[in-house]
């Protein structure tokens, strides 16, 4: 008997899992919520947490939604999947496709991939396509090939996705006894501000949870469609999970902002990258950069005058940072000195 429960079977009353679904599983979920030992206090609050989605197998919260999506088309006998991907997506579609048969077809934005994304999916054995343009292009064209293809599409458009997602609203609920007062969470495509909005709902209309929180969400500056109220052709961030113009789930994202009375915002690139050093050399967790969107939007609303003293607040860190390693060669400030052999040069090092 496995020790670790699988998502699909722990939270199989609150998802589209009927009988002929496959119970799949590659060890999703479960993630750590971790209590802020150093952030929290310097911001006035003695109760922030980390959902570290970044401990997924495949290192992202992509997991929750693609192993609902991988099982709902393997229901349907399908035999490939086919996703649009600035990495995240397309690392996890290659692995549940490798584990379960499915030949995985990934269509990727040429240029400022993340290297520990796209070497996942090539060491997953995924059919990589990779195109001279952007996300929203790469989605427009999977979109059109399913249409004339018996393929399952599997990102985010794909409503099990969401449902497989919202699971980390339940497993906060579980563990903190209530849901928090306010979350934090980055905005790209926008299915994860739905799903976990769509979660806290759930629990909360059967009596899981007291209340509901507010939803904060938060788009880099120079892919901030939603805040900016028109698509961007050409998004720009270094956040490239984030690097979206036109989200698939931007009214999913509009509902969650309202009914929560909560907001989207945009962050720098700086302010998203001050934030990823912060959570590095403060709290000892090492996310990616789009990641450290929740954080730095949490930084500007107190910044900005929000009484976060009394309020429980959780930052959901969605990658893990050895996605992308380029950005904290470029960005950390720890340089590596090369020297002999000598341990007397270690010594004079040292007393520096």
């Amino acid at each position: 008997m496995p020790i670790f429960k699988p998502l699909l079977s722990k939270y199989k009353e609150f998802l589209p899992v009927g009988k002929n679904t496959p119970l799949i599983t590659l060890g999703e979920g479960a993630t750590p919520l971790v209590h802020s030992l150093n952030i929290g206090p310097s911001l006035g609050c003695k109760n922030l947490y980390f959902k570290l989605e970044g401990c997924n197998p495949t290192g992202s919260f992509k997991d929750r939604g693609m192993v609902l999506a991988v099982a709902k088309a393997l229901e349907k006998d399908k035999k490939k999947i086919v996703c649009a991907s600035t990495g995240n997506t397309s690392a996890s579609a290659s692995a549940y496709g490798a584990r379960y048969g499915l030949e995985a077809i990934i269509i990727v934005p040429s240029v400022e991939i993340a290297l520990g994304k796209i070497v996942q999916a090539m060491a997953y054995g995924a059919k990589i396509i990779a195109i001279e343009g952007n996300f929203d292009q790469a989605l427009s064209i999977v979109r059109s090939i399913v249409e004339k293809m018996d393929i399952e599409l599997v990102n985010s458009i794909n409503p099990y996705r969401i449902e497989g997602q919202k699971t980390g609203s339940f497993e906060i609920i579980d563990e903190m006894g209530n849901n928090p007062d306010i979350l934090c969470i980055p905005v790209g495509n926008a299915g994860n501000i739905t799903a976990y909005w769509k979660g806290f709902k759930e629990y909360y209309e059967i009596g899981k949870s007291e209340s509901l929180p507010k939803l904060m969400g938060f788009q880099a500056s120079g892919s901030a469609p939603i805040v900016k109220g028109t698509k961007i052709e050409n998004p720009q961030t270094l956040a490239t999970a984030i690097r979206i113009g036109n989200p698939a789930s931007w009214q999913g994202a509009l509902k969650a902002r309202d009914e929560s009375n909560g907001l989207i915002d945009m962050v720098t690139d700086e302010e998203i990258i001050q934030s990823y050093l912060k959570l590095t050399r403060e709290e000892g967790i090492f996310c990616e950069p789009a990641s450290a969107a929740s954080l730095a939007g949490l930084i500007k609303l107190v910044n900005d005058g929000e009484d976060i003293s009394n309020k429980s607040v959780v930052c959901v860190l969605t990658g893990n940072g050895l996605k992308d390693p380029e950005t904290v060669q470029k960005k950390s400030e720890t340089k590596i000195e090369t020297i002999d052999p000598n341990v007397e040069k270690i010594f004079e090092l040292l007393d520096d």
